[in-house]
C-alpha cells in the first residue's frame, strides 16, 4: 500500500519567494562593491585648477616666481652701448719730444693726479729749460740796466730819450722770460735745472684702461693714439638711439634699466642726462645718452646691454614674461601656484606687450606665485585630468 503523501499548504510559498529574494539582493550588493572598488576616484578639486601628483616627472619642469609691482614699461627692449663717461676720461700724449727712458705705469694701474706716467729724454726740453736761463739772465741783466738809468736820470744826467729806451729793453726782457717760464709751466718741468729728463703726469684720477707706449720708444706730439688712457670707472655713459616715433617716451631725468651678457638675471639702472636734437637720416634715430654708476667696476666699457625704457617711478605695475601666458578662446590664461603643486587656471587681462613681456592690467595681485615655466604641460595635466573624469562618469 502506497504512503499518502503529504498535503502542501499555503504557507510553504511565501518563504521559498522570502529565501530567493536574500540570495537575490546578496548577489546584487556583491557587485555593486566590486564595481565600486574598480572605478576610480573622481577628483575633488574644481575643473579649473590641476594638481601634479607626487610621482609625477612634470614637477622638475614647472618654474614659478613671486609677482612684484614694477615701473611699468613704456618701450620695447632697445640695443644699448656702454662708453667712458668723458667727464672722467683723460687721453694722454706728450706735448714735446722725446725717448723713453723708463718708469712707464702699467696697464690696469690706479693712479691719482699728478702721478708719474713716463720718464722721456727729452733735448727739446733741455732747450726750452736753457731759454728760459738766458731770458731770466737778460731780465735781470736789463732791470739792473734799467735802474741805473733810472737814477742817472733823476739826477739830471741822463736823457729822457735813454731812460725810455732803457724802459723799453726791460720790457722785452720781462716778456721774453715770461714766456719761457710759460712754456716750462704749461710742459710741467723744473725751470730752475737743465737736465732734459721731461716726466709725463697723469692730468686725473682713474684707472690706465689703455696703453700704447714701449720702453725705448720716440715719442711725438702728433701721434695718431695718445700714449695712456685714464678714466674714472666708477660712473659710465650708456648710449643708446631710439627711433625718432618713440623718441617722445623719453625725458631727461628718466631712469632706465639695463642687462648685460656677464651677468644674466641682472639689473642695472641708469639716468638719461642727454638727448640728441639731430635724427639719423640714415637711421631715423636720435642719440640719448644715460649716466651709469658703476661703484662695483662690474660694468665695462664696449659692452653692449639690453635697456628697458621705465615709466615715472611711481607708475607701478604688473609685468611677466610671455612664457606664463597661453591663449584659449580668444583670451589670455596663466596658472598661479597656490600651493604643494596645486595649480590654479587663471584668465588675465593684458596691457602693453612687448617682445619678450607683457603688462597685466588684471588678473594677478603682488605676492602670488606665478608659473613662468611649464604653463602648457600644466594645460596638458588639466586636459587629462577631465578627460579621466568625463570616463568615469
Amino acid at each position: 500500500m502506497s504512503p499518502i503523501p503529504a498535503k502542501r499548504t499555503g504557507k510553504t510559498r511565501p518563504i521559498v519567494r522570502y529565501i530567493a529574494t536574500g540570495l537575490l539582493g546578496l548577489s546584487l550588493l556583491g557587485c555593486q562593491r566590486q564595481d565600486n572598488e574598480q572605478a576610480p576616484a573622481a577628483p575633488i578639486h574644481p575643473r579649473d585648477e590641476v594638481v601634479l601628483p607626487s610621482d609625477s616627472p612634470k614637477r622638475d619642469f614647472i618654474k614659478d616666481v613671486v609677482i612684484e609691482l614694477v615701473q611699468r614699461p613704456i618701450l620695447d627692449a632697445v640695443t644699448g652701448k656702454i662708453t667712458y663717461d668723458e667727464t672722467r676720461t683723460a687721453r694722454v700724449s706728450s706735448p714735446i719730444a722725446g725717448r723713453v727712458i723708463g718708469g712707464i705705469a702699467a696697464l690696469g694701474q690706479s693712479v691719482r693726479k699728478g702721478d708719474a706716467l713716463v720718464e722721456l729724454d727729452s733735448p727739446e726740453l733741455g732747450q726750452a729749460q736753457s731759454d728760459y736761463a738766458n731770458a731770466a739772465s737778460d731780465l735781470n741783466l736789463a732791470s739792473r740796466a734799467f735802474d741805473r738809468v733810472q737814477e742817472l736820470y733823476d739826477n739830471g744826467i741822463s736823457s729822457r730819450k735813454e731812460r725810455e729806451q732803457a724802459e723799453d729793453v726791460l720790457v722785452r726782457a720781462r716778456s721774453e722770460a715770461e714766456r719761457a717760464r710759460l712754456k716750462l709751466a704749461n710742459l710741467g718741468a723744473r725751470a730752475r735745472r737743465t737736465d732734459n729728463r721731461f716726466i709725463l703726469h697723469a692730468p686725473l684720477s682713474g684707472i690706465v684702461t689703455e696703453r700704447n707706449i714701449n720702453p725705448g720708444m720716440e715719442i711725438r706730439p702728433d701721434l695718431a693714439e695718445p700714449l695712456f688712457v685714464i678714466s674714472n670707472l666708477d660712473q659710465l655713459w650708456l648710449q643708446m638711439d631710439i627711433f625718432e616715433k618713440d623718441i617722445g617716451q623719453i625725458r631727461t631725468g628718466a631712469t632706465v634699466t639695463l642687462r648685460v651678457a656677464a651677468y644674466k638675471g641682472e639689473n642695472f639702472s641708469a639716468t638719461v642726462n642727454y638727448i640728441s636734437q639731430v635724427v639719423d637720416e640714415a637711421t631715423r634715430t636720435v642719440k640719448v645718452r644715460c649716466v651709469l654708476p658703476n661703484v662695483e667696476n662690474k660694468l665695462l666699457p664696449a659692452m653692449f646691454a639690453s635697456v628697458m625704457v621705465q615709466s615715472e617711478a611711481n607708475d607701478l605695475a604688473i609685468v611677466v614674461p610671455l612664457t606664463a601666458i597661453f591663449p584659449e578662446h580668444e583670451s589670455d590664461w596663466v596658472y598661479v601656484n597656490i600651493g604643494d603643486y596645486h595649480y590654479q587656471k587663471r584668465q588675465v587681462t593684458l596691457g602693453l606687450r612687448f617682445r619678450d613681456r607683457a603688462v597685466v592690467l588684471d588678473g594677478l595681485k603682488p605676492g602670488e606665485r606665478l608659473v613662468v615655466g611649464g604653463a602648457l604641460l600644466l594645460r596638458t595635466e588639466q586636459d587629462t585630468e577631465q578627460q579621466s573624469g568625463e570616463s568615469a562618469r
